[in-house]
């Protein structure tokens, strides 16, 4: 019985990473398919999962994540957050500029951790909550070559905010996480020294939630 149950849960974990990558959904028979199960077992977990609240089904029977996930989803970010705080902290002291965690939510980025330089005279002020399309800004641009399988740091220049500049690296290897690290300044940043600290971070940062 343990190793039946064990073979279940793990079942219904990879149905959930299916349907969340980002797709439309999919019926029944695709994710028997994708997962190489029957249709009948598919079924089974989908009436477990469903009671939950973690998958639903739209009019036309497709299978779509549930809003139960959201629950899990916000009681992570405090976590998230705190285990950020160190890797932040020390990135916005050493660059001299405001450091920030932002994870993926669909296609915009949520920033869910912010730490400001305590001795610069000037810096910007980003507050955590905020959200923006991942197309816009160093942070979200960061999360897209994520997906790409690309790891580099990403630049922009007042996409966000007017005269802001920012660096970003995504964080890599956390299957379940989709975020990055970056600073943001109204002052310069010198990509050569910067991008390879951002991405430092990131690393730093992955190697703690892994």
């Amino acid at each position: 019985m343990p190793a039946e149950s064990s073979q279940t849960l793990e079942r219904g974990l990879r149905l959930l990473r299916l349907l969340a990558d980002g797709r439309r959904g999919r019926t029944p028979t695709e994710l028997a398919a994708e997962l190489e199960l029957s249709r009948p077992a598919v079924y089974r977990l989908l009436t477990s999962l469903q009671g939950e609240g973690f998958v639903r089904r739209d009019s036309a029977g497709r299978v779509h994540l549930g809003f139960g996930v959201l629950v899990l989803a916000r009681a992570v970010q405090p976590l998230l957050r705190e285990g950020a705080l160190p890797t932040l902290r020390g990135l916005a002291e050493e660059v001299g500029a405001t450091a920030h965690l932002t994870v993926a939510e669909g296609d915009e980025g949520l920033a869910v951790a912010v730490v400001e330089p305590s001795w610069t005279n000037m810096h910007v002020a980003y507050r955590e909550g905020s959200r923006h399309p991942l197309t816009r800004g160093a942070a979200g641009l960061a999360i897209l070559a994520l997906r790409e399988g690309r790891t580099g740091y990403q630049v922009s220049e007042g996409q966000l905010q007017e005269g802001a500049r920012g660096v970003a690296a995504p964080v890599p290897g956390v299957p379940w996480l989709e975020a990055s690290v970056g600073v943001v300044a109204f002052t310069p940043l010198d990509q050569d020294s910067v991008g390879p600290r951002v991405a430092a971070a990131a690393a730093e940062l992955s190697g703690s939630l892994a």
